[in-house]
């Protein structure tokens, strides 16, 4: 196709539609970013960029100026109460086998290092987009200042709480998971936190994970009721006596953070959609497919988007079926990490003793081999060819 012919819109200025504005540039499109923050700066905590986010950046071009900003993750163990191993991932052997290695990395980091490759009259702020409507091939899309904007093709990347998305697929609102989360990212100094771990226990969960320039991202999960307004209230010290009984430097974790670093919020995702590509209206990230963190997919399948949808752009006739066929690769992959995410977050919530004895024990005897083979579809690098010769016709 000859991708200049089109004038792109993208709704949100997080990972998926930084991301999404970048590569399109790479194939000659020039898209504008509308986002609804009137300052576009770093917010949140730390996250994964596992290898098959790696491999979906290097696809863009920007893997090796990432490599540099991220904290590289040997391993990931999951942990019970006491410290002892339930799980640990061999992360190696897809390592070696595909030069992909796997990095934690904090928002906000990688969120401004994105925006310095956008030129900033792309970018435009305090535009919380409400509706579109459809105008012969073109789309208008409607913001909350009383703004509008016109294109020929609107990839929706706001988020999991996107109101355009919502007004494709009514009643695709976010569902709430059955626990709430503290985020935190603190100084690694007298802690000296090396390798990345998460902890399955009677009274929740706790992660950390070392970042570059000497941090820690930190995060802890506990069962409550959506808006729980006791929990809503709860500050370090809350959170330590909940910990209290947990294995170092969980204990050590909490005491050296400060209430102003606490991050919280409850765990959502949306029930996974049967579709993604409306014409040329396309959702991207979690406006797609939301997923709950406990496989640390979220911003890594929002990059794998993007590689797929540069790889189209350069291949299809047209728009419209450039993201038929996004919509053709991407379905199947995004919704089998929603379920697996939601499944895997109800076992590791379990505060039943009885429960939780069986599922440790379950964990440990797993065979190794079962194991990889759960790991090596998560973190596949290969999704770049997932159904990439298309049927005919598509």
């Amino acid at each position: 196709m000859h991708p200049t012919g089109s004038t792109f819109m993208i709704i949100g200025g997080g990972i998926a539609g930084l991301c999404a504005a970048i590569g399109l540039a790479k194939v000659g499109i020039e898209a504008h970013v509308y986002e609804s923050a009137i300052e576009l700066k770093g917010i949140g905590a730390g996250f994964g960029l596992a290898a098959n986010a790696m491999q979906a950046l290097e696809h863009l071009g920007l893997k090796d100026e990432i490599v540099p900003i991220g904290h590289y993750l040997a391993s990931y163990n999951v942990l019970d109460q006491k410290g002892n191993i339930l799980v640990e991932p061999d992360t190696r052997s897809i390592s070696q086998k595909y030069q992909q290695d796997n990095f934690a990395i904090h928002r906000a980091d990688l969120h401004q290092f994105l925006l310095s490759k956008i030129p900033t009259e792309q970018i435009h702020l305090g535009k919380r987009a409400v509706s579109f409507e459809r105008e012969g091939e073109d789309i208008q899309v409607y913001f909350a200042d009383g703004s509008h904007v016109r294109g020929q093709a609107l990839l929706i990347a706001d988020g999991v709480h996107s109101a355009l998305r919502q007004q494709l697929i009514p009643g695709s609102a976010p569902r709430y998971s059955g626990y709430t989360c503290w985020r935190a990212t603190i100084d690694n100094s007298s802690i000296q936190l090396s390798k990345g771990t998460e902890t399955w226990g009677s009274k929740g969960r706790f992660g950390m994970t070392p970042l570059v320039n000497n941090r820690i991202y930190w995060y802890a999960c506990i069962n409550a009721e959506a808006q729980n307004p006791v929990l809503k209230n709860w500050k370090t010290k809350e959170l330590l006596e909940n910990f209290k009984d947990y294995h170092a430097p969980i204990p050590t974790i909490l005491s050296e953070t400060k209430d102003s670093e606490l991050i919280a919020n409850d765990i959502i995702d949306i029930t996974p959609l049967q579709q993604l590509a409306f014409g040329n209206i396309l959702l991207l990230g979690d406006a797609g497919h939301a997923t709950t963190p406990n496989l640390g997919q979220g911003a890594c399948q929002a990059i794998e988007d993007v590689a797929v949808l540069v790889d189209e752009l350069q291949t299809s006739a047209s728009v419209n079926l450039a993201f038929q066929r996004f919509e053709k690769r991407r379905l199947d992959r995004v919704n089998y990490i929603c379920n697996t995410s939601w499944r895997i977050g109800k076992i590791a919530q379990w505060e039943n003793p009885f429960l939780i004895g069986m599922r440790n024990f379950g964990m440990k005897i797993m065979p190794n081999r079962m194991k990889q083979q759960q790991l090596n579809k998560l973190l596949s690098v290969d999704f770049m060819q997932i159904n990439h010769n298309h049927d005919a016709g598509i």
